[in-house]
């Protein structure tokens, strides 16, 4: 059965719609949570927010990766972050990959930016503060140079992996089998046992192979007495 991964490139949320996502992902924004949002697209549409302008919300998303970068699905983000045209956005996920290089997959998310420095704020007034406060340690030496004290560290405004894994299915799943396709699509199908695999493939942004097979292994399960 031939390998063909789905890379479609949805359009990514804001104001309103971006907090119930981000919610639904561990955020304490208040408001309403929207029910297993994908995970990557949501850390991607947090960034585009936060490089942005919007510091609280890029403070939040680096405290959520502080709590969760275990549960990445770091081969679905990359692959994604390619279709992204924002370099603000590809410089700070390259820093998170610099800063979380040790753990598996992330040294090659550093590596999916390449270009010259960007400052996070105006560049000369915040060279006055990171030669003033020093850098945030967690993007000392990638190519995002953020002053110490910019973004605040409040990771008890991010749920924890316990209280986000009994809201959102796929985290459970990611904790169960790993961050992968497979466990985003396990999740899915317990959700919804109609589905179809093209329809599994897709909605997960995995290959139709994978999602065949999820649906056979869980089929000997259920077969069992």
């Amino acid at each position: 059965m031939a390998f063909k991964r789905v890379q479609s490139l949805s359009l990514y949320p804001l104001g309103d719609e971006l907090t119930t996502k981000l919610n639904g992902i561990g955020f304490k924004l208040g408001g309403n949570t929207e029910k297993n949002p994908n995970i990557e697209d949501a850390l991607i549409a947090a960034a585009l927010e936060g490089m942005s302008g919007d510091f609280r919300v890029l403070a939040l998303l680096t405290d959520w990766f502080s709590l969760h970068f275990e549960r990445v699905n770091i081969d679905r983000l990359i692959r994604a972050l390619k279709l992204v045209r924002d370099r603000r956005a590809k410089v700070y996920f390259s820093a998170v990959g610099c800063w979380l290089q040790k753990h598996q997959g992330f040294k090659k998310l550093s590596k999916i930016y390449r270009g010259e420095d960007i400052f996070l704020g105006l560049n000369k007034s915040h060279l006055f503060l990171i030669k003033r406060n020093g850098e945030d340690p967690r993007f000392k030496n990638s190519k995002l140079r953020v002053a110490n004290g910019t973004l605040r560290n409040r990771p008890d405004d991010i749920l924890t992996p316990t209280q986000l894994a009994k809201i959102h299915s796929d985290y459970y799943y990611r904790i169960l089998i790993g961050p992968s396709y497979r466990a985003d699509m396990a999740s899915l199908y317990f959700r919804n046992p109609a589905i179809t695999a093209s329809e599994l493939a897709k909605k997960t942004y995995g290959s139709f192979a994978t999602a065949w097979e999820v649906m056979k292994d869980i089929g000997l399960i259920r077969n069992i007495n």
